[in-house]
């Protein structure tokens, strides 16, 4: 079965018009013959959007009980039954009410959409579960009902009905959008001109990525090879040298002037060269990319314009910043340099050529394959001594008949002498055992003339392949000796990177992991004190640092007191003590103190990540209890002292029976409003950890009968099955009883009349366990957990619920005594709620 296809009309707010359009488009779609109808639609009451809803077929809603409520929701069933060829579903982040087939509308439409039902649906920006947060710092308010960024989307389209802050405020004070007695509100809350300029933001930039994805997507589906610019996107190579952080910040001004601009950092490895740049160059510049917002790449190529080239294209660069050569004149001259080169291959993107400080030094070539000294002298010996034995031809007869074999015997001694010196070796053998060849065994005989032409063009030619083979060997040589640094290089830091994403803490183990490598006493990383600039005498004085982590014994103080010292930057140096490391290791001790730096950040990272973490819960804790006191302790108040008021009132003389009926409204408001006060004050000793209990051994089945008396005449019809020979509970009597009265309040509020909740007491060995069911609506199990967090009322609004603290106070009661609250579905529907009490020691008879 095909697929249906999903359309959704975006908005940055209510009111925008997303439902009118919506209207719109299947008007139209109805007239080319289309059968549209109705799921579910919201008009809120909107004169000329409801006159657009009466002229379509609508699906009937279904009508769900929940709590004494009655809710509409879309029939799915039925309009899976009707099968049309278009629906529409309004506002697809809607939460469906308990009993329904799904617990989200966006999960309603996904069924359709698998039906092979076209669905149109509307969206406010606020209800993506990605922007979840930023949300709520723009408007105050924490959305509940929300939909994954990733179902939208996969959405056939994704429309965005767009309306100026000051045109949507004008809509909204003539009624267009709410009621005239909810305008005043609205429009100093939600629909403040700043809040829906930011709502209006994300909703763009939201759709801007979706719509960059779709454009990517096309390009990788189409083998679309020519470049797109939609946006500013600037690469910048990096090679590893020493100027790449002036280039990095060079492209970051680039993007800067383009609002919206993406910086991307890329390092190109040559395959073909097994020596790499600088690991350590390579981590500081990475961390710099990414604290000024870019993304930082790593390619691997043959030839780094064609792959610099190829990655910009990848990723629709248009501007790319490259490095001014540091080759010499001489070279340029011989061989074009990358960035003449990367220009030459661009194209339409923009190429900037830029200069540095490092750019008029002259370039050290890497020493990492080059030989000994003592493997030189050891190339020049056996050149020396090869050619004597030849010049005192032992054993070889001379003549033009054997100058093959003396070509021979000579090659073979460039060869060797590549092999164990190097080059230069090589080339005084080349060149001295020409002039060898020449005088042994060439006419005229101990002489540098030569007689015959032939033998003349023997001689060069060979000069010229000794020249060759000994350049080639060396190079070959040096290569092996690179290939297997490299290769005990990356397998270091290979161990290196594996032995910190194991650890717990990276940077000791980092540490620990340098230690072990380079067989050292001890490592440590220093850093200056706060407030203390650098001085020429600082690196020597121990007050001026600071060990931030270390490994080994006796760590150095300073820098100055180690047998190395690698600086990281102004203010980090990693110092080693226990034996100087040789010239070559210091590019992976570079590479340890560049990750060590990362170690050290992202460690104090998590430390103030955990720091605001208690911190941000205080605070959304906090604002909660600011907006449950805002209703529900007004409503007590308000309800007193308007009873109190009425009875002070000397201008109307009210009979005994109001008097009376006014006193007991204003008692019960107070009783009310001293519950919720106790109720409040417990939940903050709770998370504060100062409640007092004071346990003692109860009757776990009389505390359940004092509850119910407790709760008055409702709690007469409660079914209780307690044993008598139920053992006492450890427990404090006064708090159990609120856990009591709270669990069984609950079960009472959802049970319908005719099927009271009932209260079942067993005990398997050191435990006693209350069970307490209702056949109410249930709570959905993905659900469960919200009804233990304070003030989360599970969408229901009634007055009578207080602050929601009934089930999140009354499980902290129970583990504060040690006990457990745990919820359940009830056989045949409802909520049980499973409480279990530590059972109290009875003496042996």
């Amino acid at each position: 079965m095909t697929r249906g296809h999903l359309r959704v009309y975006l908005g940055a707010a209510p009111g925008v018009g997303k439902t009118y359009r919506m209207l719109d488009e299947a008007h139209r779609r109805r007239d080319r013959g289309a059968d549209v109808v109705i799921g579910f639609v919201e008009s809120h009451g909107r004169t000329l959007t409801q006159a657009m809803v009466d002229d379509l077929d609508v699906v009937p809603r279904a009508v769900l009980t929940c709590r004494g409520e009655r809710f509409e929701e879309m029939d799915l069933d039925a309009v899976l039954a009707r099968r049309p060829r278009v629906v529409l579903v309004d506002e697809l982040a809607h939460d469906n009410a308990p009993g329904a087939r799904n617990a989200k509308r966006w999960q309603d439409i996904e069924v359709l959409l698998e039906a092979g039902i076209t669905v149109l649906s509307t969206l406010n920006v606020q209800h993506l579960e990605s922007l979840n947060d930023v949300i709520e710092q723009i408007t105050g308010v924490r959305q509940h009902e929300t939909v994954p960024d990733a179902w939208v989307r996969e959405a056939d389209q994704v429309e965005l009905v767009d309306m100026t802050p000051e045109a949507l405020r004008r809509r909204l004070a003539h009624g267009n959008v709410y009621g005239l007695d909810r305008v005043d509100a609205a429009l100093g809350r939600h629909f403040r001109i700043g809040t829906l300029t930011a709502l209006r933001e994300l909703a763009l930039l939201w759709l801007a990525g979706r719509v960059d994805d779709e454009l990517e997507r096309y390009r990788t589906e189409h083998a679309t090879a020519s470049e797109w610019h939609p946006r500013e996107r600037v690469v910048v190579a990096l090679t590893g040298g020493p100027g790449g952080e002036a280039l990095i910040r060079r492209a970051a001004r680039i993007a800067g002037r383009s609002r919206g601009a993406d910086l991307l950092a890329v390092h190109v490895s040559l395959g073909n060269s097994p020596v790499g740049a600088d690991p350590a160059l390579l981590a500081r510049q990475r961390m710099l990319v990414e604290d000024l917002g870019g993304t930082y790449h790593q390619v691997l190529g043959e030839d780094v314009p064609s792959a610099l080239i190829a990655f910009a294209r990848g990723v629709n660069a248009t501007q790319l910043v490259v490095g001014a050569s540091r080759r010499g004149r001489l070279a340029n001259l011989l061989r074009p340099g990358v960035g003449v080169t990367t220009t030459t291959l661009s194209g339409p993107i923009d190429v900037h050529l830029v200069t540095h400080e490092e750019a008029n030094r002259p370039q050290r070539r890497p020493r990492a394959g080059s030989v000994s000294r003592r493997r030189r002298i050891a190339g020049y010996a056996l050149v020396v001594t090869a050619l004597a034995l030849l010049a005192l031809g032992t054993g070889l007869p001379r003549g033009e008949d054997y100058l093959s074999n003396g070509i021979l015997l000579v090659l073979a001694t460039v060869t060797v002498a590549a092999l164990v010196g190097g080059l230069w070796p090589a080339l005084v053998a080349a060149f001295s055992g020409s002039v060898l060849l020449n005088l042994f065994f060439t006419e005229p005989y101990q002489t540098l003339f030569v007689s015959h032409p032939r033998n003349v063009l023997a001689l060069v030619v060979f000069v010229f392949v000794a020249v060759a083979v000994s350049v080639v060997v060396d190079q070959a040589a040096r290569r092996t000796r690179e290939a297997a640094q490299a290769s005990a290089e990356a397998q270091t830091l290979a161990t290196m990177a594996g032995s910190v994403l194991r650890g717990s803490r990276p940077l000791k183990a980092l540490l620990e992991r340098l230690r072990e490598t380079f067989s050292l006493e001890s490592v440590a990383l220093l850093e200056r004190r706060p407030g203390i600039s650098a001085r020429p005498d600082s690196r020597q004085d121990p007050d001026t640092w600071e060990v931030v982590a270390s490994v080994g014994e006796r760590p150095c103080e300073a820098p100055g007191e180690s047998d190395a010292d690698v600086p990281v930057d102004e203010s980090l140096s990693l110092v080693l003590h226990g034996r100087r490391p040789r010239a070559g290791d210091r590019r992976i001790i570079e590479a340890f103190a560049a990750q060590a730096a990362v170690a050290l950040r992202q460690e104090r990272l998590a430390r103030e990540a955990a720091t605001a973490g208690p911190l941000a819960e205080a605070d959304r804790m906090r604002t909660a209890l600011l907006a449950a006191v805002s209703h529900d302790l007004r409503a007590p108040l308000a309800s007193a002292k308007a009873s109190v008021t009425s009875l002070r009132s000397r201008e109307v003389r009210f009979s005994e029976e109001v008097q009376a009926e006014l006193l007991a409204t204003a008692d019960e408001s107070l009783d009310r409003l001293s519950r919720l006060v106790t109720d409040l004050l417990d939940m903050s000793r709770l998370q504060a950890g100062v409640l007092g209990v004071t346990v003692t051994d109860l009757s776990l089945r009389e505390s359940v009968f004092s509850a119910l008396d407790e709760l008055g005449g409702q709690g007469c019809g409660v079914r209780v099955r307690a044993p008598e020979e139920l053992p006492p509970v450890v427990a404090d009597p006064g708090l159990l009883d609120r856990v009591l009265v709270n669990v069984l309040g609950n079960a009472l509020r959802f049970s319908p009349p005719d099927r009271p909740p009932t209260v079942t007491a067993s005990w398997t060995g050191e435990q006693v366990e209350l069970v307490v069911a209702d056949h109410g609506p249930g709570v959905p199990e993905q659900e469960r957990e919200r009804m233990f967090v304070p003030f989360q009322r599970l969408g229901d609004t009634d007055n009578e619920s207080g602050l929601g603290l009934g089930l999140a106070l009354s499980r902290g009661l129970l583990e504060a005594m040690g006990g457990s609250l745990e919820p359940e579905t009830t056989p045949g529907g409802g909520l049980t709620l499973r409480l279990a009490l530590p059972a109290a020691q009875t003496p042996s008879r």
